[in-house]
């Protein structure tokens, strides 16, 4: 997206569903038919939802709002989140904004390597087994490398052979081999799980073994995503907080997420709200993100934060994510979707590695807006503020009734849908 007309836009949550659209098409040169995507005037099918699933019967919708505010590895991003939840997307580009202060956020990742697993039974001598698997890696790299030749066209395709020995376990001693492919632009479950069915037939001779399952790992390690931002101090004081109270209420909130896994789990939660929103409207797994996600969180033996906060030399806030990002922009959901192929020619997404940049500074945002609301004001004010705007519509609330009820919930601090119900019963009488 050019820097020119960014995803710096003012007074955005103003304007009507009608204008958001006509801006969004602008900056992002999307046709008529992109912008009917998004709005949900087109978009899936459910013809091709039959397709898609088994014993299909409809189409099941999720809110699409726009994160606003991002720059990421110095380009301006406008990203589309998928979420029911109220406040995450306002948090996270409030964040946003406040990161392009101090240069917006600076992603990475490692190459898109996966893991496919195989798990060999009643093996005689693991290290001898495991030193005859050893001894053909180099054959059996090969024989895999043959099964998607455009995959190796690309640069993909297998990059190594581990094995390790298990050794105590209910049902006695084993072998797992890890497979190591490179999937380019695909999340790579497919390529995965087909090269672990063409390998096991050999490695059974090799070990004697019997080769039981043969699947892909959702802890993928291997294929990481990082982000880091960097606040200026100043940009934390707001409404009688002094910046250095923000900062460390900040780092003291983190802190609490870092040594126990009670409040880790909750912190988490928080990083996969801007995280999951982003893979859901891309078409790519967020169960598969989720687990991983945590699975990493418990890598060093106890449940902990993904993200770090802390000062730098100057005093200004310092934050970083790292997680395992395991998304595509080929295959599956992100081509068959509608929407999905929408939302990545929205953000200008040309790699799977790309996307993933996104995704980690969408997360380490929502997990700011959080930890600084946390720190200071609490988190129910701001977003009950906007929760409320749903229980009036789940009371009844119709029209320019919805904004009235939920201002006056707000006001009242009793977010509840019995007293909204109270209080349109009580406005219907006064009316009559």
């Amino acid at each position: 997206m050019d820097n020119r007309t960014g995803s710096r836009i003012p007074g955005f949550y103003n304007l009507s569903l009608e204008e958001r659209l006509a801006e969004l098409a602008r900056r992002a040169e999307l046709s008529s038919e992109d912008i009917a995507t998004l709005s949900g005037s087109s978009g899936l099918t459910v013809a091709q939802a039959d397709h898609m699933i088994e014993n299909a019967i409809g189409l099941h919708a999720l809110p699409l709002g726009i994160g606003l505010n991002f720059m990421i590895n110095g380009r301006d991003v406008l990203v589309p989140m998928a979420i029911e939840e109220p406040s995450v997307i306002a948090g996270a580009s409030f964040m946003a904004k406040l990161a392009r202060e101090g240069g917006g956020f600076h992603a990475h990742t490692t190459p898109p390597e996966m893991i496919a697993q195989m798990q060999i039974l009643n093996v005689t001598d693991l290290a001898t087994a495991r030193l005859a698997i050893l001894g053909q890696k180099d054959s059996l790299l090969a024989e895999v490398a043959e099964i998607d030749p455009v995959l190796e066209q690309l640069g993909g395709g297998p990059r190594d052979l581990e094995v390790r020995q298990i050794g105590n376990s209910p049902v006695g001693p084993f072998l797992v081999v890890h497979l190591i492919y490179d999937v380019r632009d695909a999340m790579g479950a497919n390529a995965l799980n087909t090269a672990a069915e063409r390998l096991a037939p050999r490695l059974a001779t090799l070990t004697g073994g019997r080769v039981h399952l043969r699947i892909l790992s959702n802890l993928a390690d291997r294929r990481l995503a990082r982000s880091r931002c960097t606040i200026p101090l100043p940009k934390l004081a707001f409404e009688g907080y002094s910046a250095e109270e923000v900062r460390d209420g900040i780092i003291a909130a983190w802190a609490f997420a870092a040594v126990d896994p009670y409040r880790a789990a909750t912190h988490n939660k928080g990083i996969m709200n801007g995280v999951d929103a982003v893979v859901i409207a891309t078409g790519n797994d967020w169960r598969a993100v989720e687990a991983g996600a945590h699975a990493y969180a418990a890598r060093s033996g106890g449940y902990t934060s993904l993200s770090t906060w802390g000062r730098d030399a100057q005093g200004n806030l310092v934050g970083t994510l790292e997680m395992p990002m395991a998304v595509g922009i080929v295959g599956g959901a992100t081509r068959v979707h509608p929407t999905a192929r929408a939302a990545l020619k929205l953000m200008g997404v040309t790699t799977a590695n790309q996307l993933a940049e996104i995704i980690v500074s969408v997360g380490l945002a929502q997990n700011l807006a959080a930890l600084r609301a946390l720190a200071t004001e609490g988190i129910q004010r701001g977003h009950m503020s906007l929760h409320a705007r749903q229980v009036a519509i789940a009371a009844g609330a119709e029209g320019e009734t919805i904004e009235r009820l939920a201002q006056q919930l707000v006001i009242e601090k009793k977010v509840r849908i019995d007293h909204a119900i109270a209080i349109l019963n009580s406005w219907k009488a006064a009316k009559s």
